[in-house]
Parts: structure tokens; sequence; C-alpha cells
């Protein structure tokens, strides 16, 4: 094996080539070799920089940076290889008798492959690279106090910037946010209605037999606050806020029969206060699932189109993104979320869960005893296609997430009355075959209205033409 005469070391100023004078490799980790890191002037006597290519920009510096965190080999990085190492590769590939330092195997790999420079990724390479690192400032001419720092700083907000930039088509992270904050207000919600419940039915017990629903219910105690103030004229716009005619009637002839105690002018304010919270934040649970489906609609169309904006949400974020959740197997995504009963299940060796959060989805209620174990496999099969067509596709589309819910749909028909329901291939080809067509019309439309731009140019002007004689 070649011994390592050079080490490459990359910074945020730019690259350097740090030659090595001499160090033996045994012993790497022993207290003689740190205190030779660790001192500058001891360390000097095994390495020097042999060359220093500077980065021209912060634009340049994060182009690099980038393309070595993937293993990639830049042009830059290159020529300065070949310009300072040209006399050492002058013998051939086969002749050379030195070895190339990195600190990342990967980029070894691809520097080897380029140059033919043979690249070693080790525990002294990586000592005498924390060495280089640290005295990096003083092995420099030119540097001063804090430019590395700075640098460093500088590069690493850019590069933290690029790698958590807005991508329109990847919004995953405001899905996980809003799935997060739909569950928590919908049992926040429930609390607080119950809440308003027993508050107000001290003074109107009545009310919660005639109105079930906990959103109906606070708008109706804000609406009517004193039993005794609903008249027949207050009737109807009761019936405008309960969107229910009928109800109000009913609940106009059990205020005037109820059994409820009379209540102060301060407890009636604040349960009219705390009612006006509760409308408001089931109206803002609203809005927000409006958000989380045009979100879904943006990101994981098929997945919303097959499972649903909640369930195919909560796969989402219990994988931490859609990108994470594609490259789930099937039988994973199965059972999603149901991790405790599988470990238990494993430890006393009992029946592993067959569903996990898509048991929410309504495809699983509507199969039968036997069969929910069966359809929640196959809609885990096609969960785990949607999510990966979503995730790496260019152009969104549901089309594929329709196709794939008839599938189920044709499943859960086998089940029931033995139809065979149509194979997985034939579907994928009719959808591709589908929005190749869609996509020769849109291309097709623009070619008719210029067409007929230009028949209608051409008849003025055979009009004007006429008109002239």
């Amino acid at each position: 094996m070649a011994e390592v005469r050079y080490l490459l070391f990359e910074s945020a100023s730019g690259y350097a080539l740090v030659e090595r004078k001499g160090s033996e490799e045994i012993g790497v980790q022993s207290e003689e070799a740190q205190r030779t890191l660790t001192d500058f002037g001891r360390f000097s006597q095994i390495c020097s920089i042999k060359a220093f290519l500077p980065f021209t920009s912060a634009e340049n510096a994060l182009a690099n940076i980038n393309d070595i965190s993937e293993g990639l080999m830049t042009d830059e990085l290159r020529e300065f290889l070949e310009s300072n190492l040209g006399k050492a590769l002058k013998g051939g590939k086969e002749k050379v008798k030195f070895a190339l330092g990195v600190a990342d195997s990967k980029i070894g790999g691809t520097v080897q492959e380029s140059t033919g420079i043979p690249c070693v990724c080790n525990d002294l390479v990586q000592e005498l690279l924390r060495g280089v690192r640290a005295h990096f400032a003083k092995l420099v001419k030119g540097l001063r106090d804090g430019d590395a720092e700075k640098a460093q700083l500088g590069l690493g907000h850019a590069y933290s910037r690029s790698k958590v930039k807005f991508d329109v088509n990847r919004t995953d992270k405001h899905i996980i946010q809003a799935i997060a904050l739909l569950d928590l207000l919908e049992k926040d919600i429930n609390t607080f209605a119950m809440r308003v419940r027993e508050w107000y039915s001290w003074h109107f017990p009545e009310l919660s037999k005639v109105i079930t629903d906990n959103y109906l219910y606070a708008k109706a105690a804000q609406f009517i606050q004193r039993r005794e103030s609903l008249t027949p004229e207050r009737v109807v716009e009761l019936g405008a806020t309960l969107v229910d005619a009928e109800k109000a009637s009913l609940v106009y002839e059990a205020a005037k029969t109820s059994m409820g105690m009379d209540i102060s002018d301060i407890d009636l304010l604040n349960i009219h206060t705390f009612a006006l919270r509760v409308s408001k934040l089931a109206e803002y649970r609203k809005s927000l699932a409006e958000y989380l489906h045009s979100k879904m609609e943006a990101c994981a169309p098929n997945l919303q189109a097959l499972i649903g904006d909640s369930v195919g949400a909560r796969l989402i974020s219990h994988a931490g993104s859609l990108t994470s959740l594609s490259k789930y197997p099937a039988s994973t995504v199965q059972i999603l979320g149901a991790e405790k009963a599988l470990f238990r299940a494993l430890k006393t060796k009992g029946n592993t869960p067959k569903y996990g959060l898509i048991f929410h989805s309504t495809f699983i209620g509507r199969a039968g005893a036997k069969n929910k174990g069966r359809i929640s496999r196959y809609l885990a099969n096609k969960c785990s296609i949607a999510s990966r067509i979503d995730a790496f596709s260019e152009t969104p589309t549901s089309k594929f997430g329709e196709r794939l819910k008839d599938q189920v749909e044709e499943r859960l028909r086998f089940y029931d009355t033995g139809e065979t329901p149509r194979k997985n291939l034939d579907v994928m080809k009719e959808v591709m075959a589908e929005l190749a067509s869609d996509e020769e019309a849109a291309a097709a439309e623009p070619n008719a209205a210029k067409k007929g731009k230009k028949d209608k140019k051409d008849k003025e002007a055979k009009g004007g033409g006429c008109g002239g004689r």
C-alpha cells in the first residue's frame, strides 16, 4: 500500500493540499502523538501547506461544498490536484508511489477514479486532518485571526439554507405541522365544548338534549344567553344560526318549561365569552382542514386521492417526510403507527398487528372481519405506490391515486362477489396513456389557436383588399 504523502483539506476558505513530511502510523492515538498534533511547533515539522486554492466568492464556496458533500469532484478540484501533483503523476497512473489522504471515502473514490491518484481514508489521515484543522490559520500565509471562523460561519449558514430551501412541490413540513395542530384542536375543542355544556346546563339543561353538535351548541349558547329572552322573533334568528328552523322551535319550547336555575350577569358574561372562544376555535379548525386539503393536493395528490387528507397526512407525519414514507416497504406502511403493539407481540410471541394508521381508512371498516387483514395489506401496497409517485414525479397529478382507489374498490368487491379485479400493470398503462393524450391535447390547443388567428387575419386581409377596389 502506498504511503500517505499528501492530505486534501476542504475548508470554508478553499482547498488546501498538505504535504506530510513524516510521522509514524503506529501509535497515532498515543499521548506523545496527540501532543504533537495539538502543538503547532511540533505539528509544523511533520505537515506543511504545499498549495492553497481560495474560493473566489461565497457562491463559489457553496457550489463546491454542495458537490463535495455529495461525493462529486468539481473541475476546480481536479485542476488543482493535477497541477500540483502533475510531476508525481508523470510516470503514469500505474507507477504512482504515494497516496492522498482524504476525510471522506466517498470523495476519495471519485478522486481516484477521475485522476488515478490513490486515496486513503483511515485513522492516521483523520488525526492529521484534525491537526490541520486546528492550526489552519497559522499554516496558510495571509490568513488573519478570525478569517477562517467567519468563513465557516457564513458558509455554514448558506449551506443550511440551501438544504432547507422552500420547494412548492414538497411542502410536507407544513402538512406535518397542520395535522398535528388539527389533532390537538380536535381534542381541545371537545374538551372545551363539554365544559360549555356543563357550565351552561346549570341555566338551560334541556338544550343539551336538543342540540348534540358541539359547535352548534356553543353557537346556540352564545346567541340565547338568558332563556327568558328567547322570544318568537328571536327564534327565527336562532334558526338561521343553527341552519335548522325545526331545532330552533324545539329549543324555544324547551326554554318555556326549563327547570334550570337563574344565573347572574357576571356568570352569563363568562359563559358567553367562553362559548364565543369555542365557536371561533371550531371555525378555525374548519379553515385549517381546508388548508391541509390544499397542501395535500399540492404535495401528495395521489396519496390524498387514495386514502384521504387526514390518514395521508398522518402517514407522512409519522414517517417524518413524504420522501421517508416513499422509501418504506408496504409491510412497514401497513403497521405504521402500531409499533408498540408490534414489539409487544414480538416480545410475547403473540399475534402481530394487522394495521396501524391506515385502520382509520374507510376501506378497512367496509371489509368483513376475515378480510380486514387482507385489505389492509393491499391498501398499504397501494399507499406505498402512491407515495413514491408523489415523491419522485416531476408533474404532480392525482390520476394515479384515483385509479389505485378504484383498484382497492375492485378488491373489496372481489372479496364479496369473487369478481376478478384488473391487474396493476394494465391500470398503470391506462393512466400513462391518458396522461400522454392529455399532453398532446394541451400541446395542440396553442397551435389551433395560432392557426385560428392566422385564418382570421387572412380573411380580414382579403376583405380589406375587396373594399379597396
